[in-house]
């Protein structure tokens, strides 16, 4: 069992993960406490191949431009930890559309169709932003993560986010607004990212996070199918 994890997924919280026989995963879903179950193809992937826990990719965005929006939509105020989904699955946009199927797997995001919500839709930068990865190859849920001043995150892993992982999409961070307490570990090494810049983590590995400031931390994320293009990307080829 996984003490403490919470997956944000859209407006789903997995709460009680835990590891099966072998490689399959299962977690309770919030509020309806329905039970999904995925599966983690690590073994697939050689062990020869070394795939760096971290790393800044050459893409940088207009800072200013993504505050200004962020500023427009006037979030409101929060506790702890906050989510306000972009991109979701298309009947948590819709409520008119019906609900997807049950699926075997959950990893890659196939098991539905993905909307724009109507903020992404009034914000044509961070719109832009998403573009930018979209036309490349296919994106799933993209999401802004508000940690509130003094908080914390702590040390947890998702064991479907890494590029080593077949069948699977891998979340790039975006941050926002920052401050000088926050503080995010991967593998207990420290990422220096800055607001602007676009960063491929390997979030299968343990990490954890710390706002030590006065002010909120938001980070745009970006879970993508990878490719070629985005493997080339991220590995610089």
């Amino acid at each position: 069992m996984y003490n403490s994890v919470i997956n944000y997924f859209g407006t789903y919280i997995y709460t009680s993960v835990q590891k099966n026989w072998g490689n399959e995963y299962q977690a309770k879903i919030y509020p309806n406490n329905t039970t999904i179950k995925w599966k983690v193809m690590t073994q697939l992937a050689s062990h020869n191949i070394n795939f760096d826990d971290r790393k800044k990719l050459t893409l940088s965005f207009d800072i200013a431009k993504m505050q200004e929006e962020i500023k427009a939509l006037a979030l409101g105020d929060f506790v702890y930890y906050n989510v306000l989904p972009l991109r979701s699955p298309a009947h948590l946009v819709d409520p008119s559309l019906p609900l997807p199927p049950p699926a075997d797997d959950y990893a890659d995001g196939s098991w539905t169709e993905w909307l724009d919500s109507p903020e992404l839709r009034n914000s044509p930068y961070l719109s832009s932003v998403v573009d930018t990865f979209r036309k490349h190859s296919k994106v799933t849920l993209v999401r802004l993560l508000r940690l509130a001043p003094r908080a914390t995150v702590k040390e947890h892993t998702d064991p479907t986010l890494g590029l080593q992982v077949p069948k699977s999409v891998i979340r790039l961070t975006i941050p926002i607004l920052t401050n000088d307490g926050v503080e995010f570990f991967l593998n207990e090494n420290l990422v220096p990212m800055k607001p602007g810049e676009c960063w491929y983590l390997r979030l299968s590995d343990p990490h954890r996070i710390i706002n030590g400031g006065n002010t909120e931390r938001i980070n745009m994320t970006i879970d993508i199918v990878p490719n070629e293009w985005v493997r080339s990307l991220i590995q610089g080829k």
